[in-house]
């Protein structure tokens, strides 16, 4: 989702290859990401970059028009904090509910009154941070909590996300993603 929303907001064409992750993985996924074995991974004049913030990276670096990091070097560490942070939260989420409040609080400490992560315009942290949000609701339910209580601010910063055309068009709907983990709970035997 990152990578598609970031080749979005760049106005880049592309083309998608589905992967089967729980089936047979394709030749081209598994010599393209010998390593993980694992999406995503993007295809440039022939040659595999893997991993979504690397690959978010070089599409801002090859075309650099949108920005998606800030402009000074200071602004441009923090949001790679940011990111950072953020790929260490997804496994805190998994986890307990305190956890995952704790993860939520601090995103909100670091968007604090801010339209975006980076300020006034959409950019690298958003879009590597807004994908993880379509889990949110499963994170409700199964933790009997509510983000928006929880996170006022940062819930704001979802829903401003989802209304741009790039996000909306990519992330998917929370209530697919309940459903979705629910069938994975019955099927692996979780009540």
């Amino acid at each position: 989702m990152r990578v598609k929303i970031a080749l979005a907001e760049k106005g880049l064409d592309y083309e998608a290859r589905p992967e089967d992750l729980f089936g047979g993985k394709s030749d081209l996924l598994l010599t393209s990401n010998p390593i993980y074995k694992k999406v995503p991974v993007f295809l440039h004049d022939g040659k595999p970059l893997c991993e979504s913030s690397v690959i978010v990276s070089y599409i801002d670096e090859t075309w650099p028009a949108p920005a998606l990091l800030p402009s000074t070097p200071y602004e441009r560490s923090q949001a790679r904090f940011w990111v950072d942070y953020i790929a260490s939260g997804d496994d805190a989420m998994e986890g307990a509910k305190k956890e995952f409040v704790e993860v939520l609080k601090v995103l909100e400490g670091a968007l604090g009154e801010k339209e975006y992560f980076a300020g006034d315009a959409f950019g690298y942290v958003d879009i590597l941070a807004i994908p993880i949000t379509c889990w949110f609701l499963a994170s409700e339910r199964f933790g009997n909590l509510k983000v928006e209580a929880e996170s006022p601010k940062l819930s704001a910063w979802i829903k401003r996300c989802m209304e741009k055309e790039t996000v909306a068009k990519v992330v998917p709907d929370p209530e697919k993603i309940y459903e979705f983990v629910i069938n994975l709970r019955k099927m692996f035997g979780i009540a």
